[in-house]
């Protein structure tokens, strides 16, 4: 290999990742020192699912009366009319649904129910990490396939928007052709705008946070990249009102914790070269 191909080669390798977020911190959790994951920030004011502060992520630490059950219930997202989606198996033995929403107001959720048009029904099929757009309209989700054990065979993102019915309907998948590959995909985050996107992929047995961009919301998601300041075990993204933070959950010392990292530029967004 020639010293100028090794330049190239190693240019190539940096261009490729994210340089968006910088300056990786931890996150203090008020009152708990336990495992935290899956940290969820609404996009209108930092104190609807836990304690704001600086370097603290408002996050899903404690039960939310009248969403929990006795089996899974996880990954809570909140839209700007305080309707809460979230993901639970309590009846998915019987209708392979995971998705439910209900109304979230000062801690107590209510009116839950499940969430039609999403489930493939198919046993194995299961929806999981679900996000709802600020606006309510949008929800972005998890296609996972099980075929035994806790990780899945398959997962890729999906998209369902509500119609003129009122109800959720799955869109054909266009939007994502940049996004979704033969990895693992999962565990989305959308902007405020629905500009910007966050999600995990499964790279070399590892989990990673990638950003995608684009100029409109008919337009396809650019060709996403990996956000080079998070190095090491990360999952589940969420950004911060206005943009300018991002929170995920980070494999540390064997502990699963909250980590943030803030974006460099003044400007809210850099396009992705598609």
């Amino acid at each position: 290999m020639t010293p100028l191909f090794a330049a190239a080669l190693i240019f190539l390798l940096v261009a490729s990742d994210d340089p968006e977020f910088a300056s990786p911190q931890s996150v203090t959790i008020t009152g708990y020192s336990g495992d935290a994951m899956e940290p969820f920030l609404t996009k209108w004011r930092t104190a609807a699912l836990g304690c704001p502060g600086q370097a603290r992520a408002p996050v899903l630490h404690k039960a939310l009366q009248g969403a929990n059950s006795p089996t899974l219930d996880a990954v809570a997202t909140v839209d700007s009319a305080g309707n809460i989606y979230f993901v639970t198996t309590r009846s998915y033995d019987q209708d392979f649904m995971t998705i439910y929403h209900g109304h979230f107001e000062r801690g107590v959720v209510s009116d839950v129910m499940p969430v039609s048009g999403i489930s493939r029904g198919v046993r194995g099929q299961v929806n999981f990490d679900v996000e709802v757009s600020a606006d309510g309209n949008t929800l972005y989700f998890t296609d996972g396939l099980f075929t035994g054990g806790p990780v899945p065979a398959q997962a890729d993102l999906a998209i369902a928007v509500r119609g003129s019915d009122g109800q959720f309907h799955r869109t054909d998948g266009a939007l994502l052709a940049s996004i979704n590959t033969s990895a693992l995909e999962y565990a989305a985050c959308i902007s405020e705008d629905q500009l910007e996107l966050f999600f995990t992929r499964i790279v070399d047995g590892q989990p990673g946070i990638f950003r995608s961009t684009r100029p409109d919301r008919s337009s396809p998601w650019g060709t996403p990249r990996r956000l080079s300041a998070i190095v090491g075990f990360a999952e589940a993204p969420t950004i911060s009102p206005g943009g300018s933070a991002l929170y995920y959950h980070a494999l540390r010392n064997g502990r699963m914790v909250i980590e943030r990292v803030s974006r460099r530029s003044a400007t809210k967004r850099r396009a992705v070269r598609h």
